[in-house]
């Protein structure tokens, strides 16, 4: 249902270009070390009870493609000398902004991973695969996010070949030892790692997981057992080590 308050934000917003912006470290495992900041958005007002509301209510104003472009300037403005993922709403691919040449992605200096839930697909597999498929000619890598929440397909991760897989905080949570949820995360990794990506275990919150992420072969992680997403971007300190 339309929410006209909501909308009305949303133009309001994007007419002051008025987003915010946090960065989250993700670092490569086996050397202890930054491998690029995902670039969170932030809504910047109350009328929002979260970020995905923003964005829905975007979706209802017709302009998600522009919100996107705008949180795609802010991460290359504000985390200039690093790689990113960069996040983007399945409604995006409705429209034809993430293949323009001017958009911010292409001007970065660093990698640039483009990020989409694992249900994208089903849904927007057309237009999903055409519009990835433009700009990964122009260099950027694709990553499946969300992997183990809800749905979960393996044949379209399989057809869209993404360089990167990331699994869900809830496959991350509580994992340890020789435990069934152990052995699938092991499982689900392996898989991946088969079908040439790299795996990111997202929402990694205590050492216990960090510890048991290690041991499973994942290549990177990302979560507060690093420290809180912040801007500017936030040095990466290992858990353990001197604040």
């Amino acid at each position: 249902m339309l929410d006209a308050e909501k909308v009305r934000a949303v133009h309001d917003l994007l007419d002051r270009q008025d987003v915010g912006i946090v960065f989250q470290p993700i670092v490569e495992l086996r050397r202890r070390r930054l491998h690029a900041y995902e670039a969170l958005a932030r809504r910047t007002t109350s009328t929002f009870a979260s970020t995905p509301e923003m964005f829905e209510a975007a979706v209802q104003a017709g302009r998600v493609a522009e919100l996107g472009r705008l949180h795609r300037d802010q991460a290359v403005r504000y985390c200039a000398g690093h790689a990113l993922f960069l996040n983007v709403e399945p409604h995006e691919f409705d429209f034809g902004w993430l293949v323009r040449p001017d958009d911010p992605m292409f001007r970065h200096r660093y990698a640039v991973t483009v990020e989409i839930t694992e249900s994208v697909p089903i849904k927007y597999f057309s237009q999903c695969h055409s519009v990835l498929a433009e700009i990964r000619q122009k260099g950027i890598s694709l990553a499946i996010d969300d992997l183990g929440a809800g749905f979960s397909n393996i044949k379209y991760i399989s057809d869209l070949e993404p360089e990167v897989v990331k699994l869900d905080r809830d496959l991350i949570a509580g994992v340890h030892g020789d435990t069934r949820q152990y052995r699938l995360l092991g499982s689900l990794i392996e898989l991946c790692h088969e079908l040439d990506a790299e795996v990111i275990a997202e929402g990694v919150e205590t050492e216990t997981e960090l510890h048991s992420v290690i041991d499973l072969g994942v290549d990177y992680a990302q979560g507060y057992v690093f420290g809180r997403p912040a801007n500017p971007p936030p040095d990466l300190i290992w858990p353990g080590t001197l604040r």
